[in-house]
Order: structure tokens, then C-alpha cells, then sequence
């Protein structure tokens, strides 16, 4: 089991580091990973500093958040009733949605992969395959073999396999063993599809990039989805049809409901601010219930807002510090710092009198 710890340093840089990398054999018990997770978090004193949790979506993961949220909870207070607490990995849920979606072609993606597996298994045939390419004036690609637990190796196997559709009939006629070669329908199915993997491969490689923050494009991305899949319900092609059927049924069950740290992290984005919610959630959800996330979504922003205000004023009263001077900077000018101190007290004097408007409201 590996543990990463994603945080914002000094600087306000994202830095991404591997904490932890333990052997858990299987059958992984919610227990033990709780066990686990805990103990590398004691180890580096970072138990109290943690705020958000992504994992995989397996039933063993879930019952570990559980105990971690219940364990956590009994010393600090959980943000927006824990709710920002279990997050799940988006990639993770493309994954599922993907590879219930080509399920509807599995016996063809099958025989491709066969396919490459057997030519890839020998020089001669290599050869022989490599020979029909230059045959037909095609541009020479080395076939890919994918991995079955993850579709987008799947849509990289199939980018280049389709390219070589007229190669693989002509290679069945030069190998007798060869017998699991696809037919032109099958050719013409995996087109299909591959035009709506194409935009799933698209967006994975935008929230999953590791070199800048991504969850700012989450939200976004997931109405791309969901504007995808609704548009090609009815599409002509009853395979295509069942196989948006159960992406769907995928995308409703972990992205139906508001996700509220998703619209968090988009709100936070300086470009997108509460226009991002405002336009998604009106084309993902009903009027009403566009109505009431938003109303959610607000709801939390300012919860988390309020939180901070109370650890930053906090932070200053055991300090002794005001965000308005700096003492030693005063004090090595040669100047009288009390001055500043009665302008500190003037200040907050007038914060108390006559309230404003947050800045949250503000921005």
C-alpha cells in the first residue's frame, strides 16, 4: 500500500510526496488499513493536520475511512460534517464508468488483445506482420499490449491497433495458428467507441496531471461527461446505447449527487468563482436541485471560511502578532512600536463595531 501526502508548502507550491510504502497482503481488512494509514501519520506528527482522504473505491477502503473519520472526529472538529473528509479518486470512478462502458464490446477487445499478444510473442511473426505494413504504405507503429484492470491502456492498444485493421486478415493468411483475428464489423464497432474514449483519455490526462492542482477541473470535467453521455443515449447504434447505459448507471451512483469539495475547488479557481457552479449545476441537475446544491455548496464555503478566520485569529492571540507590522522589523528601524499597537487596537476596534462584508462574499 502506498500513501502520498499532497500538501502546499511555504511557498504556496503543490508538492506531492510518497510517505509511506508497506506491504498489505490480501485479504486487506478496513482494520488494518486503518492501522496502517494511522501509524505512518503518528510517524511523521501529521495526524492533526490532515483534511481530505482519497482512495480507491473498494468496500475494505470505505470501512477504513470510517474508523480513520470516527477516530479523527473525537479530537477536532470535521469540516461540513465530515463531508469534505472521503473523497474518492476521480480517476479511479473513470475507470469503473470506462470499464463497464466497453464490456459492451469485451469479446472483440478480447481478440485484439489476443491478437497483439500473439504477434508480439515471436521475431518471425513480428516480421511477417511488419512486412504486410510495408506492403500497404503503412506508417510502422510497435503494437501495444494492454493491461486489462485499466482502460486507458485498453484505448491505447486500440489507437493503434485500428490502424492496422486491413493488416491483421492478411496476417491470418500467412499463419495457420492465427485464429482470433476481429471482422470488419468488429473493425467498425471499436471506431465507434473509440470516439468516446477519446474524450474520456482526454479529460483523465487533465485531472490526472501530477505537476499543478487539479481539483479546481474536476467539476468541469465531470459536466463534460455528463453532457457527453446524455447526448449519445439515443444514439442510433443499440450497442453504443447499452454501453452509455451503463456508464450512466456509474456516473450517477458516485457523481449524482453534489460532490462538495469538487464545487469547492472549482469555486476557488480565481477564473471560474461561483459562475462554475452556477452554470454546471443548472444543466446537471433539476431546477430544484440545482437550487439546493447551490444553496449546499455556499453553505460549506463559508463554513470552511469561518473555520480559518477562527484558527488565524487564534493563531495571532498566542503570537502576540497583528498581520498589520511586523515587531522586529519596528524594532530594528529604531522605532516606537507602540504606535503601531494602538493602531492595531484602533483597528480591530472599528472590525468590531461596524461589520463588513467578508471577504468571501467579496471575492
Amino acid at each position: 500500500m502506498v500513501l502520498t501526502a499532497h500538501f502546499i508548502d511555504h511557498n504556496w507550491r503543490l508538492q506531492k510526496r510518497v510517505i509511506n510504502f508497506v506491504r498489505l497482503p490480501p485479504p486487506r481488512h478496513g482494520v488494518e488499513i486503518t492501522d496502517c494509514i494511522f501509524k505512518c501519520l503518528k510517524e511523521w506528527g501529521i495526524e492533526n493536520k490532515v483534511f481530505t482522504i482519497s482512495v480507491d473505491n473498494a468496500s475494505s477502503n470505505d470501512v477504513a475511512i470510517q474508523i480513520l473519520k470516527d477516530t479523527f472526529s473525537r479530537t477536532k472538529r470535521l469540516l461540513c460534517g465530515e463531508k469534505l473528509f472521503h473523497v474518492r479518486c476521480c480517476v479511479h470512478i473513470l475507470n469503473l464508468m470506462v470499464q463497464d462502458g466497453i464490456s459492451e464490446i469485451e469479446e472483440i477487445i478480447e481478440d485484439i488483445h489476443e491478437s497483439v499478444k500473439f504477434i508480439n510473442q515471436s521475431e518471425a511473426r513480428l516480421k511477417s506482420f511488419s512486412d504486410i505494413v510495408q506492403q500497404l504504405q503503412l506508417p510502422e507503429r510497435k503494437l501495444i499490449l494492454d493491461c486489462k484492470t485499466r482502460w486507458n491502456s485498453t484505448f491505447e492498444m486500440l489507437s493503434v491497433a485500428k490502424k492496422f485493421k486491413d493488416v491483421f486478415p492478411m496476417f491470418k493468411d500467412r499463419t495457420i495458428l492465427y485464429q482470433c483475428f476481429p471482422c470488419p464489423e468488429d473493425w467498425e464497432k471499436v471506431e465507434k467507441i473509440y470516439e468516446i474514449l477519446e474524450v474520456f483519455n482526454a479529460i483523465t490526462k487533465i485531472i490526472f496531471g501530477s505537476d499543478y492542482p487539479t481539483s479546481n477541473l474536476f467539476l468541469n470535467e465531470v459536466y463534460h461527461v455528463k453532457m457527453l453521455l446524455d447526448e449519445r443515449a439515443n444514439d442510433e447504434d443499440e450497442f453504443i446505447q447499452a454501453m452509455i447505459g451503463k456508464m450512466k448507471a456509474k456516473f450517477d451512483k458516485y457523481w449524482g449527487k453534489c460532490n462538495l469539495l469538487m464545487s469547492v475547488a472549482a469555486v476557488l479557481d480565481p477564473r471560474c468563482k461561483m459562475r462554475v457552479v452556477d452554470f454546471t449545476f443548472s444543466r446537471m441537475y433539476s431546477d430544484r436541485e440545482a437550487k439546493e446544491n447551490i444553496a449546499k455548496v455556499r453553505e460549506a464555503l463559508h463554513e470552511i471560511y469561518e473555520e480559518y478566520v477562527r484558527e488565524y485569529q487564534h493563531g495571532n492571540e498566542h503570537s502576540g502578532e497583528t498581520p498589520m507590522h511586523n515587531n522586529d522589523d519596528v524594532s530594528n528601524n529604531g522605532k516606537d512600536s507602540s504606535g503601531w499597537s494602538e493602531f492595531s487596537s484602533y483597528v480591530k476596534s472599528i472590525e468590531k463595531a461596524s461589520p463588513q462584508q467578508s471577504d468571501l462574499d467579496t471575492y
